[in-house]
């Protein structure tokens, strides 16, 4: 086979093979999976050919529920079709997964593996979804790697077609979905080789057709319907020598064989490790490095976790083992044992192995799982009573189940070279490192790795680019723990995280900053001073923002970053990456005309001539002074979980420290001051007409009108102008910005009628964040003066919405922030799953916030799927519950003539949203201190009195 590399992510090289075996498609996205339907879209839509000499036919339906039963109709008709999901989607086509095995439809599912919505939603990996599948009749083969991901997704298609079995196929989401290898490409040419035509037309023949029909789906009663469920054993058990054999096949075609438990390590290892999925990548990598060092140790890779085949499983373990670990990226709760561990257990019983078994769980939700944590496993299993159902990588001090972590364990290839990036999200430092790992891995003979780390900020957000370069194979499915390069895009991270402790001593930190050397000494925190120093790091500083500026790129940095990278990093020669970058500059914006190509030229030229090394003193070793970070009092839920999370060391927090039903306080973002901004408004009190145009269209509420009382003292420089308007009189007003919450979109400026408003540099308008926290602390604006209706006057209302993680410029805050100044005091939030539940309901800060009563929006998500459901639900509970209310209110005004007219009043204004806050006041006055036990009744509801008002966001920002 002539082998041909590509460089591309794990979604990619599965739609590659799904492509070639697929008549049909149906879709419906969801991360992380997303991309694998895309790419399929995009190749049928540029007319690539499956291997029947068609382009895929893709239906996107209107749910994971419907894709499922497209699939099955699909596959009922003769046409061999797939989809691609994770998660609560996965779950959503369970019933159809049912009748598809049921009915032997040879079929592919191909799900990125991702982890439930329990107490939060989480959209990153582990095997909760797959492994609430495994009942339903569908044989389940996992993926470890890249690479693996395109091989067994050629295996899942042929076996499936060979057995009439169907398979899911799973890989890790995010770590393998999302991660960047260099592979070898297997050709459509050489796929087509090993088609079984036969079996294809076999199942052809079978499809539903008017010209020989027969009927399928029946209802059965108990005289047969035992009977049926057993006669499909033969299948299930003639599955996994099925697989052996199209693994052989597949190994011959590709030189990487496989079987379906594959060992690796010490052929006299006493330990071994038992786990699926990317894990064994990470197990893979220690294993050969401790073996190296002596130690006797092993590893068995499921791949063929269903049907589980006994036999083979006992097999595939050395005859020396003394004891197994198992571990599981999942967790159910209640259960003996999570499932491989059950599995095994059972496997060896079977087999009549008298071998010790420990399980344990790892990686839940893409939780961090290094060869740190692999040599603690072993660590754990060569004790005289190993713990079981033990939990690695994180700290339980709850209920004791996590292994006491050694020091770091550097099990990576020699000769391997690990680059750190931490950028902003929409700066372009992710998309220019995915440049450089393809530049590197289509050019040369490296191997090479990316895997990206979002925060949940959107555009806003800190991105870390985890980039490995190397020439032997990288199985390092984790992020850097050992870095030779760090470089930081935004020089307002240097106070907020540890950017230093993973670069290696004499490692390469690059810094962009405006900071001439003198000033860095100021700048810099004295942490991070002495780690340049103590490391003896060589320290590099350039200003590609101003660089841009001068080529035309704006705020656009990443391009002068990449060429810095290649220029530092060594890793090719510069003159070779030079070339390369402007021939992906070329492709990449040649669409969009030769001046933007002659920009992205230019910022390459650029770059090396604002390149400077900073020769450091010695000093900064023992540095005591330096930049310090926003100081916050945000009490002790803000320093024992915000703080730590935001500082991105929350893999570090106790289980001591998680509310276990997930729930969390409101208005906990105005906390972060992320200070991302590079240009935030300042404010010309001379030209402002006071139109509230600016705080109306801002979508972080940053930018605020305020109304000052006659004689209240104001600091120096909290200019003022007389506030118009007669409810007004002998006021002041105030546009009052926070520029530490902007993050700089310019909408203000935009929308300003007075043209009051212009774009300054940061750091001049930092002063203004004392101005904004005296703003803050000014008494609200009476509502009953206020004119809601009014645009002008409902911005004087405060937001109960502020400072999300919402792109800058971000058109559906707005209106959310509006409906909360509105409402939001009564206000009931069901949210679906997407960009509103991201940025509006995204651990450790919650963007909804409190008025001055601790009044305000009451916010929760179900699912992306049935949000209508939930919100209606929300209804149906308030309504009834308001119900009984009325009931009892009735029931005191007909008893006690004293409290009539209160009632009264409440009874008739009760369905009024407004004008219940008043006569919900007065019940309550009423009721509160009364001993009979229909007041105390009635008091007790009192968060049921006033009108609520109820709200349904869907995922994209829609409301009604």
């Amino acid at each position: 086979m002539a082998v041909k590399k590509m460089t591309v992510d794990g979604n990619t090289a599965v739609s590659h093979v799904s492509y070639a075996f697929s008549d049909v498609a149906a879709i419906y996205p969801i991360t992380p999976s997303s991309p694998m339907a895309e790419v399929a879209d995009d190749w049928a839509a540029h007319d690539r050919m499956n291997l029947f000499g068609q382009t895929v036919r893709i239906a996107e339906m209107q749910s994971e529920a419907g894709a499922a039963g497209a699939v099955h109709g699909s596959l009922k008709a003769g046409a061999l079709t797939t989809t691609f999901t994770a998660s609560q989607g996965l779950l959503l086509m369970i019933p159809n997964m049912y009748k598809i095995a049921g009915e032997l439809l040879p079929c592919v599912f191909h799900v990125s593996a991702r982890a439930l919505a329990y107490h939060a939603l989480s959209i990153f990996g582990d095997h909760s979804d797959v492994m609430a599948c495994r009942q339903t009749g569908f044989a389940m083969l996992a993926s470890n790697s890249v690479q693996e991901a395109e091989d067994m997704a050629l295996v899942a298609h042929l076996a499936t077609l060979k057995s009439s079995v169907p398979f899911l196929h799973f890989f890790d989401g995010f770590r393998t979905s999302h991660e960047i290898q260099k592979i070898d490409e297997i050709s459509y040419e050489d796929i087509a080789k090993l088609m079984p035509w036969d079996k294809v037309a076999e199942f052809r023949a079978r499809a539903l057709n008017p010209d020989h029909p027969h009927q399928g789906g029946t209802a059965q009663n108990p005289d047969i319907y035992f009977q049926g469920r057993e006669a499909a054993n033969k299948y299930y058990l003639a599955t996994p020598a099925i697989v052996e054999e199209v693994m052989e096949e597949v190994g011959k075609l590709t030189g990487r064989p496989h079987k379906p438990f594959d060992y690796v390590g010490a052929a006299d290892a006493e330990y071994v490790i038992v786990a699926m999925g990317s894990g064994c990548d990470v197990a893979t990598e220690a294993v050969n490095k401790m073996v190296e060092m002596g130690e006797k140790v092993g590893l068995v890779c499921v791949h063929l976790y269903r049907p589980f085949c006994s036999k083979r499983f006992v097999d595939a373990l050395p005859a020396t083992v003394k004891k197994v670990a198992v571990l599981d990226r999942t967790k159910e709760s209640g259960s003996l044992g999570e499932p491989l561990y059950l599995d095994v257990c059972a496997a060896l019983l079977e087999e009549g192995k008298k071998i010790d078994v420990v399980g344990g769980r790892y990686g839940l939700g893409s939780k961090e799982f290094t060869p740190t944590h692999v040599k603690a496993v072993f660590a754990n299993l060569a004790k005289d009573e190993p713990k079981n159902h033990f939990t690695v990588g994180i700290v339980d001090d709850v209920t004791g189940t996590s292994l006491e972590i050694g020091e770091l364990f550097n099990a990576a290839p020699e000769g391997t070279i690990a680059c750190k990036f931490y950028g902003l999200g929409s700066d372009g430092t992710v998309g220019a490192n995915k440049n450089s790992i393809k530049i590197i891995g289509d050019h040369t003979d490296l191997y090479a790795q990316a895997y990206f780390a979002y925060d949940s900020k959107k555009s806003g957000g800190l991105t870390v680019s985890h980039l490995r370069f190397g020439k032997k194979p990288i199985q390092s499915p984790y992020l850097i723990d050992a870095s030779d390069f760090t470089a930081c895009h935004n020089p307002a991270y240097v106070t907020q995280y540890d950017m230093l402790s993973t670069l290696k001593d004499g490692g390469t930190f690059l810094l962009n900053c405006i900071w001439s050397d003198e000033e860095l000494d100021a700048m810099l925190p004295a942490s991070m001073k002495q780690a340049i120093a103590k490391k003896g790091l060589k320290f590099y500083a350039i200003d590609a923002t101003k660089l841009a500026a001068q080529v035309g790129m704006g705020n656009r940095i990443n391009t002068i970053m990449q060429a810095a990278f290649f220029k530092l990093a060594d890793v090719i020669p510069y003159a070779e990456a030079d070339e390369y970058m402007k021939a992906y500059a070329k492709k990449a914006y040649g669409k969009k005309g030769d001046a933007i190509v002659q920009k992205n030229w230019d910022a390459i030229d650029i770059a090396i001539s604002g390149l400077r090394q900073v020769n450091y003193p010695a000093e900064w070793a023992t540095a005591t002074t330096g930049a310090e970070a926003v100081k916050i009092d945000g009490g002790k839920y803000y320093e024992e979980f915000i703080k730590p999370v935001l500082a991105q060391e929350g893999d570090k927090l106790p289980v001591s420290k998680i509310a276990a039903d997930g729930t969390c306080p409101t208005g906990t973002t105005k906390f972060e001051k992320r200070g991302i901004a590079v240009k935030v408004p300042a404010w010309d009190v001379t030209k402002c007409v006071q139109c509230n145009m600016c705080a109306l269209v801002c979508p972080h509420a940053a930018i605020r009108p305020y109304i000052v009382d006659e004689g209240v003292e104001v600091p120096e420089g909290f200019v003022t102008k007389k506030a118009l308007g007669k409810q007004f009189a002998g006021k002041q007003y105030r546009i009052q910005v926070s520029p530490l919450d902007c993050t700089g979109c310019g909408n203000c400026v935009d929308v300003c009628l007075g043209k009051c408003l212009t774009m300054e540099p940061i750091a001049s308008q930092l002063k203004e964040d004392a101005n904004f926290a005296f703003a803050e602390a000014l008494p609200e604006v009476d509502h009953s003066v206020i004119n809601k209706a009014n645009v002008k006057e409902s911005q004087f209302l405060k937001p109960l919405f502020e400072f999300s993680g919402a792109c800058a410029g971000c058109g559906e805050t707005p209106y959310v922030k509006l409906v909360t100044q509105l409402f939001g005091d009564r206000m009931m939030i069901a949210n679906a799953t997407g960009c509103s539940s991201i940025y509006g309901g995204s651990a450790p800060t919650v963007p909804y916030t409190t008025n001055a009563k601790g009044q305000g929006p009451a916010w929760a998500n179900s699912l992306f799927e049935d949000n209508a459901e939930f919100g209606y639900g929300m209804n149906l509970a308030t309504t009834q519950r308001r119900a009984k209310l009325a009931e009892l209110v009735a029931k005191l005004a007909e008893t006690a003539e004293d409290k009539k007219a209160v009632c009264e009043a409440w009874l008739e204004t009760m369905m009024d949203g407004e004008k219940s806050k008043a006569t919900s006041a007065a019940l309550y006055e009423a009721v509160k201190d009364c001993d009979c036990e229909l007041c105390k009744e009635i008091a007790s509801m009192k968060d049921m009195m006033v009108k609520k008002s109820q709200w349904i966001f869907g995922g994209d920002g829609w409301a009604y």
